[in-house]
């Protein structure tokens, strides 16, 4: 009984010293830092800036051991390399820290009233028209503009500036259209531009059948965090480019709920929880 006393007295002790040392704004800097690094973290995860990232966590292991045994040459030469670790990471990961602060530089909270509507509107009529153009093997790219801005790409096709329609965006993917080579780019449920010129994926692991349409789709959304149809115009398969990722071959009900998934839910998340708590509140 003794010990568990005198334990008790020594966390009472050293709880009281870190009040006394601790103030609320040291709390504040841990936890920005924290989820600073959590963010840069997550979103590195996803991309393929990954396995450059374990290798520089290599060679810092290596620079420590170095050091720890004193292998002198060693230790200088990786000295030197670390010297120019910034530069090197600025080089190496350019892509990823232009996205990493175009996302940072958004804000949902400022998004038009109905937006979510508007969307949900759009996304429809994209189904029907993927679908119809699935059964014709009419091949199509159509880019669903998110958080990070694609106006650089927009700038590269012929502005339209109109209601989304399945009727359209067929016209447009008609194989005698003049705008039918290239992507359409929607912005919060308008048809924003057409014949819209695209960045290819460098990623290797792409399977070499997908033709530019496809590493097109997919090297869009490795730069930014936009969401892209595919139909094939060899085999009408419907594919949904996210984040890098190319899910291919997709039914009906699989494509509709990726792009509810993506365009709806994990976009509106907060909004739909004041809907709901307007709802109640009339009910």
């Amino acid at each position: 009984m003794e010990a568990v006393r005198e334990l008790f007295d020594l966390v009472q002790g050293l709880l009281l010293s870190l009040r006394q040392t601790v103030t609320v704004w040291d709390i504040v800097d841990i936890l920005v830092i924290t989820f600073l690094i959590y963010r840069v973290l997550s979103f590195m995860r996803k991309t393929s800036a990954s396995s450059v990232i374990k290798g520089l966590v290599l060679i810092l292991a290596i620079a420590w051991l170095s050091n720890l045994f004193n292998l002198n040459v060693l230790t200088y030469m990786l000295r030197q390399v670390l010297q120019m670790g910034i530069v090197v990471i600025v080089i190496l990961f350019q892509p990823e820290i232009r996205k990493m602060f175009e996302q940072m530089g958004t804000n949902r909270l400022f998004r038009k009233r109905g937006w979510a509507e508007s969307v949900e509107a759009s996304m429809q009529s994209v189904v029907a028209a993927s679908v119809t153009m699935a059964k014709s093997k009419t091949g199509a790219i159509i880019v669903f503009e998110r958080d990070v801005g694609l106006n650089d790409y927009a700038v590269t096709g012929t502005r339209v500036d109109a209601h989304v329609s399945s009727e359209l965006i067929q016209n447009i993917f008609y194989h005698n259209s003049p705008l039918h080579d290239g992507a359409l780019i929607l912005r919060e449920g308008r048809l924003l531009a057409a014949a819209c010129m695209l960045p290819l994926s460098n990623n290797v692991n792409l399977d070499r059948e997908l033709g530019m349409r496809h590493r097109a789709g997919v090297g869009i959304s490795e730069r930014s965090d936009a969401v892209v149809v595919l139909v094939s115009e060899q085999s009408g398969a419907i594919s949904v480019a996210v984040d890098g990722m190319l899910k291919r071959q997709l039914s009906k009900d699989t494509f509709e709920m990726i792009l509810r998934n993506e365009l709806i839910l994990a976009g509106s998340a907060k909004g739909k929880k004041k809907k709901a708590h307007k709802l109640k509140e009339k009910t």
